[in-house]
C-alpha cells in the first residue's frame, strides 16, 4: 500500500511535522526567456520559494514552489503568504507521510475556485513531504509509488527567438550543448512561427519538434497555423489558444491538423478528465509545480496512460528541487519523448551541493531517498531575496 495514504503503523508512529519554513529565492537568468520579464522595478530572474518541512525527530524534507506571474496568477509574494500564513499552520502536528491527507487540509484552508486554489504554493509542500516521507522510509520517492527510480532522460532545447536573425544562433547553442530535440515558442505571428519551425527542422531533421503557443493565438489564427506548422515538421501543438475557449479547442481537435496538447489550464486531475470528455485535447504537457505537486501530477499521468493520451514532460524553468521532482515523475512513468525542462538552459545559481548537469542533451534522474537531492543550506543566502524591499 502507498506510503502516501497510509503511514506505517496505522498512524501510531509519533512522527509529526514540527516546522514549515518558506524562503523566497531569485535565480539569475542566462539568456533571454520571455517569462522572466516582469513589471518595471522588479529584478529579472526565476522566482522560487524553497520549502523546508522538519519532523519532530529532526529529519527535514525540501520542496520548491515556482510562481510565474507572467504565466499564471500566483506571485512570489502570494506564494510566500499562502505558505507561511495559511498552509503551514494546518500542517503542524500532522504525520508527514500522509500526503493525501495534507492535500485535503490544504484544500480546505485555501479552497478551489474553478480548480485547485494556489496550486504552485501547495506544490512546494507536496514536494517537501515526498522528500521527507522518502527519507523516513529510506526509499526514493519513485519506490514509494512502487515505480522504478533513477535512470536518465533526454531533454529538449527551448527556442524563444525575438527575430529571425537569432534563430540559427540559438540552434547552434543547443547543438553545442549536445541537444538534438527542440521545443519552440510560437504566437502571435504565424508567418514568423512557420519560418522558425521550418528552419529548426532543416537543421535537426531527426529531432522531435514541438510548438508551444502559451495561449497566444486567437482561434482563427490557430486554425490557419496548425496545418502549416504540421507541414513545417511540428509534431504537436501545445496550448494554441487560451484555456477557457472550450469550443475553440474542440474545433482545433476536429480539424486534426496536429495533436492538440493542453497545459496551463490542467491543474487538478478533475480538470484533465473534464477537458478530455469535452473532446478538447489529445494529451497534456505535464508540469508537477503547475498542478499542486507530485500526488495530483501522478494521477494525471496515470489517466493519460490509461486513456491512451499523449504524455509530454514539461516544466516551468524549474530550478533544483522542483526540477528533481519532475525528473523523478517522468522517469518513473516511462516518458518516451524529450522533456522540455529548461531550467539548466536558462538559470544560474543552485542551492544543491551537487547541481544538475546536462551531458549531450541528457540528464541523470536522482535516485537517493526522497527526491534524492542534497540541499547545501550555506548556499541559500546567496539566492535569497527580500520581497519587502522590492
Amino acid at each position: 500500500m502507498s506510503h502516501e495514504t497510509s503511514p506505517p503503523g496505522g498512524g501510531r508512529d509519533p512522527i509529526r511535522i514540527e516546522r514549515v519554513e518558506a524562503t523566497p529565492l531569485l535565480h539569475p537568468p542566462q539568456g533571454y526567456f520571455k517569462f522572466f520579464d516582469g513589471p518595471p522595478g522588479r529584478p529579472c530572474g526565476r522566482a522560487a520559494v524553497l520549502v523546508k518541512i522538519t519532523a519532530n525527530e529532526g529529519t527535514a524534507g525540501w520542496g520548491e514552489s515556482v510562481p510565474v506571474p507572467t504565466w499564471s496568477d500566483e506571485t512570489h509574494e502570494s506564494v510566500v503568504t499562502a505558505l507561511r500564513r495559511y498552509l503551514a499552520p494546518v500542517l503542524i502536528g500532522r504525520d508527514p507521510r500522509d500526503i493525501e491527507g495534507a492535500h485535503e487540509v490544504m484544500n480546505r484552508v485555501i479552497r478551489p475556485a474553478f480548480s485547485t486554489g494556489m496550486p504552485m504554493a501547495k506544490a512546494g509542500v507536496d514536494l517537501a513531504l515526498h522528500d521527507l516521507a522518502g527519507k523516513l522510509a529510506g526509499l526514493p520517492a519513485a519506490e514509494l509509488w512502487e515505480r522504478r527510480a533513477g535512470g536518465e532522460l533526454t531533454l529538449s532545447w527551448t527556442l524563444n527567438p525575438r527575430d529571425r536573425d537569432e534563430i540559427d544562433e540559438l540552434i547552434d547553442e543547443g547543438f553545442r550543448r549536445g541537444y538534438r530535440n527542440f521545443n519552440v515558442k510560437v504566437a502571435p505571428d504565424p508567418a514568423f512561427d512557420i519560418d522558425l519551425c521550418r528552419r529548426v527542422k532543416e537543421r535537426a531533421p531527426d529531432g522531435f519538434l514541438w510548438a508551444d503557443a502559451n495561449g497566444g493565438y486567437d482561434l482563427a489564427t490557430a486554425l490557419e497555423a496548425a496545418p502549416r506548422l504540421a507541414d513545417a515538421g511540428v509534431a504537436v501543438l501545445e496550448q494554441p489558444i487560451p484555456i477557457g475557449r472550450i469550443s475553440g479547442y474542440r474545433e482545433l481537435k476536429r480539424q486534426g491538423a496536429l495533436p492538440i496538447i493542453i497545459d496551463e489550464g490542467v491543474v487538478s486531475p478533475d480538470d484533465l478528465v473534464e477537458f478530455h470528455r469535452l473532446g478538447m485535447c489529445d494529451g497534456v504537457a505535464m508540469k508537477p509545480p503547475r498542478c499542486g505537486g507530485l500526488l495530483p501530477a501522478r494521477r494525471q499521468v496515470e489517466y493519460l496512460r490509461r486513456e491512451g493520451l499523449i504524455f509530454l514532460g514539461s516544466g516551468l524553468s524549474d530550478p533544483d528541487v522542483s526540477l528533481a521532482a519532475s525528473l523523478i515523475l517522468y522517469a518513473a512513468y516511462g516518458l518516451d519523448r524529450p522533456a522540455a525542462l529548461n531550467g539548466p538552459q536558462f538559470l544560474r545559481g543552485s542551492v544543491l551541493r551537487s547541481p544538475f548537469s546536462v551531458i549531450e542533451g541528457r540528464i541523470a534522474v536522482p535516485d537517493g531517498p526522497g527526491l534524492g537531492v542534497d540541499v547545501d543550506e550555506s548556499k541559500i543566502a546567496e539566492l535569497t531575496i527580500d520581497l519587502g524591499a522590492i
